[in-house]
């Protein structure tokens, strides 16, 4: 992890995540707190602003602008279910163009986000990142090796989608594909997250961490 963040405390988080979505008055988000240490392992640097593409109910992008080290964070998706209690500002958008001029952010995450994209569409939405973005895009996702982990990765999205309306549809990429996907789309992979503790004991058995992906695309 980069040195001058310290690991992010769950209990912080639920704090903040609290605000904006009732669940999590009685549920620590132990995932997100490792998700987003995930991501600090792999931040390059302090960014002046972050656009967080595929943002959801947008309390992520909430939580980064309160964590990291940006001074400024926005969300888009495609659909408009963000919280209505965000400080961040949020945009609806069409799936095919991001409604910024060209070079208007610094950084840009997707998070568990590019598996739900259409497989013929995924070089076209990173090239149109690459576009309104002028450096790092970090990505947290996920990473198949054969039809077992297919299965295991279709029942983690049901568990972590359903209770949000999150999109459950998916097409999970081998290690193989990603960096395929990356240099389709003028990007090269800079580094990878150590494999982080999402679960444990009989869960990790059943779902193993290494089913879980960060990286740090830099444009080429």
């Amino acid at each position: 992890m980069n040195t001058t963040m310290s690991p992010i405390d769950p209990r912080l988080l639920q704090v903040i995540l609290s605000r904006h979505l009732a669940v999590y008055r009685s549920r620590v988000p132990i995932y997100q707190a490792t998700m987003l240490d995930s991501l600090r392992e792999v931040w390059a640097a302090r960014h002046r602003n972050l656009l967080d593409v595929g943002g959801g109910t947008g309390v992520i992008a909430q939580a980064m602008a309160e964590l990291f080290p940006v001074d400024e964070v926005q969300a888009v998706d495609l659909i408009d279910r963000f919280c209505s209690s965000l400080s961040v500002p949020t945009r609806q958008y069409d799936g095919k163009t991001l409604p910024f001029a060209d070079a208007t952010f610094e950084a840009a995450t997707l998070n568990n986000v590019v598996h739900h994209v259409p497989v013929t569409t995924r070089s076209d939405l990173l090239r149109e990142i690459r576009r309104v973005v002028t450096g790092p895009l970090y990505i947290k996702d996920h990473e198949r090796c054969g039809t077992l982990d297919y299965l295991r990765l279709m029942a983690l999205d049901a568990i972590g989608n359903i209770p949000f309306g999150g999109m459950i549809w998916a097409r999970y990429l081998t290690r193989a594909e990603w960096e395929m996907l990356a240099a389709n789309s003028g990007y090269r992979i800079a580094c990878r997250a150590t494999p982080a503790r999402y679960r444990k004991s009989v869960g990790a058995l059943l779902f193993p961490n290494r089913l879980e992906v960060t990286m740090r695309f830099e444009p080429v």
